[in-house]
């Protein structure tokens, strides 16, 4: 069975013990390291390389933010997750912008914190629907109108991928999508690389931050 490699990065040693408790339990998962800061990660992450790390915001010195932009630019393959508070961190937002492959309440329960690490650890995004309502409440006014370019790249989708891209909007899940409209999970990832790919979209974060600059879904 292949391992994904975990780092936890949290200022708060009884976080990070919690967290390890769940994955270790976890066959496919094992925790390589651990950080308390951001220098310490950045330090870390290129010594240890871990597929996935779990990135805190508000820690002392270097703050996840930075330390995610300096990791994903040093080494991209180390796909990051911030961890946020429910009321979601005023900056936390910047982390997409930084390189984060999705973002983690700290209230997740075991089974959100599994299937987000498995998901991005596959080359994914994860941004749960209820992280993405919250984020685009709290930062919608503050992103860019959608322009011409914007609107007219949706001329590209098939009917069955605007379908997709606007479910894909709402924070469903590939499994979520799947059962939606009746297809393999295969052929929804082909869907949905394709609807990447037409768009010039990262991930399915960026999905959702177009679909909202476009007004399809709710301000």
């Amino acid at each position: 069975m292949t391992q994904t490699r975990i780092m936890l990065v949290d200022d708060q040693a009884l976080l990070r013990t919690g967290f390890r408790m769940v994955l270790e339990a976890e066959d496919d998962f094992t925790v390589v390291a651990e950080a308390g800061g951001g220098a310490e990660a950045i330090a870390l992450a290129a010594s240890v390389r871990p597929d996935v790390i779990l990135m805190d915001v508000r820690m002392p010195g270097i703050d996840g933010i930075e330390a995610t932009r300096q990791i994903t630019a040093a080494r991209p393959e180390s796909r990051i997750i911030i961890l946020t508070t429910f009321d979601l961190d005023e900056y936390a937002f910047g982390g997409l912008r930084a390189g984060a492959r999705g973002f983690l309440l700290k209230d997740a329960q075991p089974n959100e914190l599994t299937a987000a690490i498995r998901a991005v650890a596959s080359g994914d995004a994860s941004v749960s629907s209820r992280v993405t309502r919250r984020m685009l409440e709290l930062f919608g006014s503050k992103l860019p109108a959608a322009d011409d370019d914007d609107a007219s790249r949706l001329g590209a989708l098939t009917e069955r991928e605007r379908e997709v891209f606007l479910a894909i909007a709402e924070g469903l899940s590939n499994p979520e999508l799947a059962e939606r409209f009746f297809l393999s999970e295969s052929t929804v990832k082909t869907h949905v690389g394709r609807i990447l790919a037409k768009l010039g979209l990262r991930d399915r974060v960026h999905v959702v931050i177009l679909a909202y600059r476009l007004g399809l879904v709710g301000r």
